[in-house]
């Protein structure tokens, strides 16, 4: 009670605030300055946002009107409109019930539209080429008084047949039998087919676009044929493709004479033959309308309410969700990269490797903020010798333009630079112990005897030596060849990025009072 008193208060007073502006403009009205607040923050990417959730929305809903199972989705619909009343409310049983019920949502959405959801990736994966294929074709109206003539023919001979325009859903997982025809349509081609004396005349015929590609199909039957009493196996059948695709079925009763068209989960007598034209003609319109109808006109026209709904839906998602009412501001600590450094130069000391920075914006924009993302980038394509100072600006951070870069600390880095001079320096070979007893180390000799490696212009160059690592001449007892590692100063660079390999040659031979004891 507390809090519906809270919450008429709350409505008392903005209706207070609500003034009707002065002519002469001396106050202003708050709501129209809070709806200009709104309209002034709109981003080119809230338009977007805005447009993409919107044709989301659409797609729910044209795609749950025709259907039994869009029930469920008001009554999840209904749920989320709860659950927002609960959260503004504050009523703290409902909400938690609600938020445990959402956790588990996704599996039940799976569930309970699997089928739905099949027919949807389906039909997306075939939206294409696939689409055009189907319909683009001969005229229209002349295979659509072929079927229309034909179902009338049969009609009055009471001959049964079932007759199923594929529409954009595939069939293939729905039929099973059948024998592949791809003929052209024709009413002497339909009347053979389902001729009592033919062997498929039980099953249905399948009709793409103009041509006849398959017949003797036998088709699901329907799981609520419960609503159509006194129906026959080809009705129970029409009606069960109807209720699992797009397509429509033609069903003539063998009993009756009757004819009736199987669409969108329902059953629908036909009265007439000119009835069955304008229905075929519909429905053939509805898959692939004809090019003299401007597409922008077609597309108003079709779903207005659905394509309101969903704009008001997104308009309304975005103000509560992705609305910035306020900014907040955070720190973080971001790293430095060098870039664009020349191969002739080098970074030999840097202080500030890290800097930090408050970025100001919405909660929404630090949701999809990703820290990692976040560095300075400092161009170091123009170096000069020794120190040299950069200032850290916001251009050199890579901030998502929903945020802002408010303060960074420290201002400026120093980095001490030079450049690389190629020196050339001779091998010390490093040995180490004796040769084994009775032997002696007659020569050594390195190649390459000098080696190339570069180093910066502030280094005393007399200094570097270049050695390899000591040879244990103790484990030498013939001549060989080896390739130590060779030691360089911390200072180092190498042409090409890899540093140069030598190779030491040390030739064993055997003591001379060794010798002289052998002769």
């Amino acid at each position: 009670m507390t809090r519906c008193f809270h919450f008429l208060y709350r409505c008392q007073s903005s209706l207070s605030q609500f003034q009707i502006p002065n002519p002469l403009g001396e106050r202003q009205n708050p709501m129209t300055d809070q709806i200009l607040g709104v309209l002034q923050s709109i981003r080119i990417q809230d338009v977007f946002d805005v447009a993409i959730i919107a044709g989301m929305i659409f797609v729910l809903l044209t795609w749950f009107k025709d259907r039994a199972s869009r029930f469920v989705l008001v009554g999840i619909s209904l749920l989320g409109v709860v659950y927002l009343i609960a959260r503004f409310f504050q009523l703290y049983l409902t909400t938690i019930a609600l938020q445990g019920f959402f956790a588990i949502l996704l599996f039940v959405l799976v569930v309970i539209f699997q089928e739905d959801l099949r027919r949807f990736f389906e039909r997306l994966a075939v939206w294409g080429v696939f689409r055009k294929r189907k319909y683009d074709s001969s005229p229209r109206h002349a295979y659509v008084n072929i079927i229309a003539d034909t179902v009338d023919s049969l009609s009055r001979r009471r001959t049964g047949a079932l007759i199923v325009i594929q529409g954009h859903d595939p069939l293939g997982r729905h039929l099973t039998g059948g024998t592949e025809l791809d003929g052209v349509i024709s009413q002497p081609l339909l009347e053979s087919i389902f001729d009592p004396h033919s062997a498929g005349h039980d099953g249905a015929v399948l009709i793409l676009g103009h041509r006849i590609t398959r017949f003797g199909c036998h088709l699901p039957l329907s799981i609520d044929s419960s609503r159509y009493p006194n129906v026959g196996l080809r009705h129970t059948a029409a009606l069960g493709l109807a209720e699992r695709s797009d397509a429509m079925c033609i069903v003539v009763s063998e009993e009756r004479g009757s004819v009736s068209i199987a669409r969108r989960e329902r059953l629908h007598p036909v009265q007439s033959i000119t009835e069955l034209k304008s229905a075929i003609e519909s429905f053939y319109e509805e898959k692939a309308p004809e090019a003299k109808q401007k597409f922008l006109t077609r597309w108003l026209k079709d779903n207005p309410r659905e394509k309101i709904m969903a704009v008001l839906l997104a308009c309304i998602l975005w103000f509560f969700f992705g609305y910035q009412k306020e900014s907040i501001s955070r720190d973080f600590v971001v790293p430095i990269e060098y870039i664009n450094v020349s191969k002739d130069w080098v970074i030999q000391e840097s202080k500030t490797t890290r800097a930090k920075v408050v970025l100001t914006g919405s909660y929404q924009g630090f949701q999809l903020l990703n820290d990692e993302s976040l560095k300075f980038s400092i161009d170091l394509s123009n170096l000069k010798n020794g120190w040299q100072e950069f200032i850290l600006t916001k251009e050199m951070i890579n901030v998502p333009s929903n945020l802002s870069v408010d303060t960074i600390s420290p201002r400026y880095v120093q980095v001490r630079a030079s450049r690389l001079i190629s020196v050339s320096y001779p091998v010390d070979v490093i040995t180490k112990n004796e040769p084994l007893k009775g032997l002696k180390v007659e020569q050594i000799t390195v190649t390459p005897l000098t080696v190339k490696i570069l180093l910066p212009a502030n280094v005393q160059h007399k200094n570097i030596k270049i050695k390899t690592e000591p040879i244990d001449l103790k484990l030498m007892q013939t001549s060989t060849i080896i390739e130590p590692r060779i030691l360089y100063p911390p200072e180092a660079q190498f042409p090409g990025g890899k540093p140069p390999s030598v190779k030491v040659y040390i030739k064993i031979e055997e003591a001379a009072a060794n010798k002289n004891t052998n002769d």
